[in-house]
């Protein structure tokens, strides 16, 4: 244990404290804070601050005592120093969100199910798929729950996503499916804990839209919109390895042959996903809105009517207020496809922006994976969305 204690020369809130770190593990910290009933509210990016009267004690269990300095720089140097702008937080929409670290080969991820049930053998297949890319991956045992279209109780599926999240060896979490449920566990999950544990990838499309929108909105980090886990096994070539150079490289190219509906150019924050999760959001404290951003929607066994339902709900409330432009990817199995092409480009038509349809994203065969987050610029014209180079 490397557990290190400034003298207390801070002064707040009418009193004098201490900074306690450790420039082994963040794991390390907690458990020592944990041990000495230090409260979790006490920690601050890299460090739990403690008042002066408490000093001696944390010394006698085990920290060293060192100068504000030596501390600072044992942090920088074992790389476990966070800054305020690298910490998750909220952050204004329309503004780029924090980037957590692309993978590497032996790194761990985590498999969770925070909405429906999967296949055993759809998971199985997406997983040694991600074993395949020289990932160690955790698969949460599979639960039942009280309703059959949810992989357990709302409680557990919260409780197993803190857990995967707040692991400090995982460095990515990875949804098995969609489905339904996601929206359900946003009120149960404690996004301090998620905070604290610092940044991490979230990865999945269609239900877990939800947790996208909650983790740009609570936490302010990039996430990626791509297959699930029980998805891997069955889409294309070109899904499996765009998603591995996301995460892996941190670049993508540009997205191209896209279908222009609406021409020009605009350049915001990527956002968005499934339209009906998107629209079912609004009015929750979970929803973020499509101010300053490029939106990509897509939906699955959605009729023209109610996709007509979803985007009145967006525009009526404002949701869609200072969008900057819209991408749209597959409407699989919404009805007739011209009806759903028809009604697309007569309602997002209204709002003066660039749009383009086609998009490989969503429910069909390819599914692009794409970060959430980043700065975007679509190009109408030339039917292309560029997403930069470092994107993580």
């Amino acid at each position: 244990m490397t557990l290190l204690i400034d003298p207390p020369h801070a002064e707040g809130h009418g009193r004098l404290w201490s900074h306690l770190a450790s420039d082994t593990s963040y794991a390390e910290l907690h458990a020592f804070a944990r041990l000495l009933g230090i409260p979790e509210r006490g920690f601050d990016r890299d460090h739990y601050d403690i008042p002066a009267e408490w000093y001696t004690r944390v010394i006698e269990a085990g920290a060293r005592p060192v100068s504000s300095r030596e501390l600072i720089g044992r942090l920088v140097r074992s790389g476990l120093r966070r800054r305020k702008h690298e910490t998750p937080a909220p952050r204004r929409p329309g503004r780029p969100l924090l980037r957590p670290p692309r993978l590497r080969p032996g790194d761990v991820v985590a498999v969770v199910a925070p909405a429906g049930p999967v296949a055993s053998g759809r998971l199985a297949a997406g997983v040694e798929v991600l074993r395949s890319w020289g990932l160690e991956v955790r698969v949460a045992s599979p639960r039942t729950g009280s309703q059959s279209w949810l992989a357990g109780d709302d409680e557990a599926r919260a409780a197993e996503l803190v857990a995967a999240w707040t692991d400090p060896e995982v460095r990515a979490v990875v949804a098995t499916r969609g489905g339904f449920g996601s929206q359900r566990v946003l009120s149960r999950v404690d996004w301090g804990s998620l905070a604290a544990a610092g940044p991490k990838l979230m990865v999945g499309f269609s239900d877990v839209t939800a947790l996208h929108q909650a983790v740009a909105g609570t936490l302010g980090l990039v996430s990626v919109h791509g297959p699930v886990a029980a998805s891997l096994g069955d889409r294309d070539d070109r899904t499996r390895e765009w998603a591995q150079e996301l995460l892996f490289d941190g670049a993508l190219p540009p997205l191209t042959g896209l279908t222009p509906l609406v021409s020009g150019r605009a350049t915001g924050i990527l956002l968005g996903g499934n339209l009906t999760v998107l629209a079912a959001a609004v009015g929750t404290a979970w929803s973020r809105p499509a101010t300053g951003s490029i939106v990509l929607l897509e939906d699955v066994g959605e009729q023209p009517y109610r996709l007509d339902r979803a985007l009145t709900q967006l525009e009526q409330s404002g949701w869609l207020d200072d969008v900057r432009g819209v991408v749209l990817g597959d409407f699989t199995d919404c009805g007739d496809a011209v009806a759903v092409r028809r009604l697309l480009a007569a309602r997002l038509g209204q709002l003066g922006v660039p749009v383009v349809a086609d998009a490989p994203i969503g429910h069909g065969v390819t599914n692009l994976a794409v970060p959430l987050g980043v700065t975007a610029t679509l190009d109408a014209d030339a039917g292309t969305l560029e997403m930069g180079r470092a994107l993580l």
